[in-house]
């Protein structure tokens, strides 16, 4: 048992980084589409990614059987740790603890957003073109627009905290030293990171985008 729980955190944990990590860092650039190229630029790269070959494959194997992996086993790490914050105030303990949380409110913030936006291209709600206009809708509603930025800000921390702990599990980063500056790398990263996420979030709140959308989803409207 104590072999097999030790083997499912090191498959956890590297799917956290490949390939959830760089799905991570895709969706930022996407988003950040919206930023440099207004709904043009963020429809362009949608219609990239889904030009590519067999996609439906790629996401599958790529990201969603990895995200149900990690999300459903973080979860459950979550519920089995031991929070000693109030014990131990260091550090490293807090950053332990945010994980934890984060990884919780990342996972449930990840379900609803993919309900919002991917669970309604799968059953015809809305085209891939028309997503620009359904992130107008999110981000122009005040509640939306504040848990958006909770969990974004969630999410972020959860991988560049993650690829912290990543770095050291793997014996990457070996010894106070090394560890010390792969934390000030990581926090830069954390920062540049969310900064591009809101930046993006708040381009969608244009009038460009309203403008650009061809469909109105009903349920963006009940608060």
């Amino acid at each position: 048992m104590k072999g097999n729980t030790y083997l499912s955190r090191k498959i956890h944990s590297l799917l956290g980084v490949i390939p959830l990590g760089l799905f991570f860092i895709e969706h930022m650039l996407t988003n950040f589409a919206a930023v440099e190229g207004g709904p043009q630029g963020f429809k362009d790269a949608v219609n990239f990614l889904n030009s590519l070959p067999l996609v439906p494959v790629l996401e599958t194997v790529g990201i969603w059987l990895p995200l149900l992996f990690h999300g459903v086993y973080g979860l459950y790490i979550a519920y089995q740790s031991n929070v000693n914050m109030g014990q131990y105030h260091y550090g490293r303990n807090w950053a332990f603890t945010f994980q934890r949380i984060s990884g919780v409110i990342t996972f449930i913030f990840i379900v609803w957003h993919l309900f919002q936006t991917r669970v309604q291209v799968a059953i015809g709600n809305v085209g891939h073109e028309e997503l620009g206009g359904v992130m107008h809708d999110i981000s122009t509603n005040g509640l939306f627009l504040a848990l958006y930025i909770i969990g974004v800000i969630a999410a972020v921390f959860h991988f560049s905290n993650g690829m912290w702990s990543f770095l050291v599990s793997w014996g990457i980063t070996v010894g106070p030293r090394a560890q010390r500056i792969s934390s000030y790398i990581w926090m830069v990263v954390f920062v540049i990171v969310a900064a591009m996420f809101l930046m993006s979030l708040f381009a969608f709140r244009g009038e460009e985008f309203k403008e650009a959308a061809s469909a109105a989803i009903a349920w963006t409207n009940i608060v």
